[in-house]
């Protein structure tokens, strides 16, 4: 895994009335997009706000850069950039001035600022838009212009919560891409998201939060408890039910995680290519009818179905209520 960008060390906090987060510890590599899931009330946008240097927490440390978000927070919001899940937009200003007062508020120099202006414009293809109001934008051009706003200053570290919230699927497909080529640029991501599918195209690693409690956190391949020495998520199907698939397939070494329901089953497999055509052939010397047989890639989905595990009642438990 990367260098890690962030690191949370045993991270408390607690509203009046209850504890949202329970000694949380994760890690977001440098120059990754790290998906933060989990239901409604589990701590992710405590954790969000936490990270972002709003809510101070109990106990516990969070450090981005080497930096203590606590301890020297003008530091570290010059490195940030942060979406909040409602933002909120001057509507009767244009475009350029939107973005330029974003500038001044995160203090880059007056001289630089229409560079700036134009730079962040240019990235969240908004360029053409600089002109009109921001209340005249459709949702999907709101969602781009306060993202450019997050971005103005170039920060290291980019936090987004919900930023798919009320999109549209074409709004939503670019912004995947946007998501993707920020990263291809060098910035780190953090986002929070409940639209699984869409996290799915473009998150390198997954923290999910339950109960304000990091239960799985790592690469995609890893965080649904297989690693690479697991092999390939393999995925055939048959003409009609064998009662045989599953012993052959059991049967060959190799082939581990075995499911199979009425005529099609899934597996995993190493040895690559040749282990793959070992096992086709065989199922087809058999005499079993396979009408498809492919490598499937691992889902975010079931990552993070795998987490779902119930975890033990404490009288102190509560999420936030923004979740």
């Amino acid at each position: 895994m990367a260098e890690p960008l962030v690191t949370v060390e045993d991270l408390v906090f607690e509203y009046p009335s209850k504890r949202a987060l329970f000694g949380v510890g994760v890690t977001v590599p440098r120059g990754s997009i790290t998906a933060l899931v989990g239901p409604n009330g589990a701590g992710k946008t405590t954790l969000i706000r936490c990270l972002a240097g709003l809510h101070e927490p109990f106990s516990g440390r969070i450090k981005i850069g080497g930096i203590d978000v606590h301890d020297h927070p003008r530091q570290i919001h010059k490195r940030l950039g942060y979406l909040a899940d409602f933002f909120g937009l001057y509507e009767d200003l244009s475009v350029a001035r939107c973005l330029t007062y974003a500038a001044w508020v995160q203090g880059c120099a007056p001289e630089e600022t229409d560079d700036l202006v134009r730079s962040a414009a240019e990235r969240l293809d908004i360029a053409d838009r600089l002109g009109e109001k921001a209340g005249a934008l459709s949702r999907g051009l709101k969602q781009r212009l306060a993202i450019a706003q997050s971005i103005i200053h170039k920060p290291e570290f980019l936090i987004l919560d919900e930023p798919a919230s009320g999109l549209d699927p074409d709004a939503r497909f670019r912004l995947s891409n946007l998501l993707v080529r920020l990263k291809d640029e060098g910035m780190t991501l953090l986002v929070s998201s409940h639209i699984l599918s869409e996290l799915e195209d473009y998150a390198t690693g997954l923290i999910v939060i339950r109960d304000g409690r990091v239960v799985s956190q790592g690469l995609m391949r890893d965080v649904g408890g297989q690693t690479a020495n697991d092999g390939e998520r393999l995925a055939l199907t048959l003409t009609e039910p064998d009662p045989r698939l599953e012993n052959l397939l059991a049967g060959r070494d190799g082939v581990s995680a075995i499911h199979v329901e009425n005529r099609t089953a899934r597996c995993r497999i190493t040895g690559g290519e040749a282990a793959r055509h070992a096992l086709l052939k065989s199922l087809l010397d058999a005499g079993l009818a396979v009408v498809d047989f492919r490598v499937e890639e691992d889902r975010l989905r079931d990552a993070y179905m795998a987490t779902a595990e119930p975890i033990p009642e404490d009288p102190n438990t509560g999420g936030d209520e923004s979740s």
